[in-house]
């Protein structure tokens, strides 16, 4: 089993928060949401009614991890989903893809999920 090496602690908190039900429902929503993000209550309300104060909880555990970043709109606060963020995730678990595969065919990438 391969250790951890230092400099891997922001896939680790990333991957770690995703870890979790309900903060992986609010990132998948504000992913789906865009660059624009949304306010607070409209993730709330996508998420059927989640208490606010639990929402907050898991918010904060999102943008302590680095995966979602957060303005104030007037009185509102705007989550976003931090794409470069989880492109460094990805990219983070896929580095070695098939580097001791041989004839892999991939070069090393992973091939891009068919739409």
């Amino acid at each position: 089993m391969e250790v951890l090496s230092v400099g891997t602690d922001a896939p680790v908190d990333a991957l770690a928060a995703l870890g979790h039900d309900a903060r992986l429902a609010i990132f998948r929503i504000l992913v789906r949401a865009g660059d624009d993000g949304l306010p607070v209550h409209q993730i709330q309300e996508r998420l059927g009614g989640m208490p606010r104060s639990t929402l907050a909880h898991h918010l904060q555990m999102l943008v302590q991890a680095g995966l979602v970043a957060q303005t104030k709109a007037g009185a509102e606060v705007v989550s976003r989903a931090d794409y470069g963020a989880i492109r460094r995730v990805i990219a983070y678990l896929t580095d070695e893809c098939c580097a001791d595969a041989e004839g892999c065919g991939r070069g090393g990438r992973v091939a891009p999920r068919p739409r």
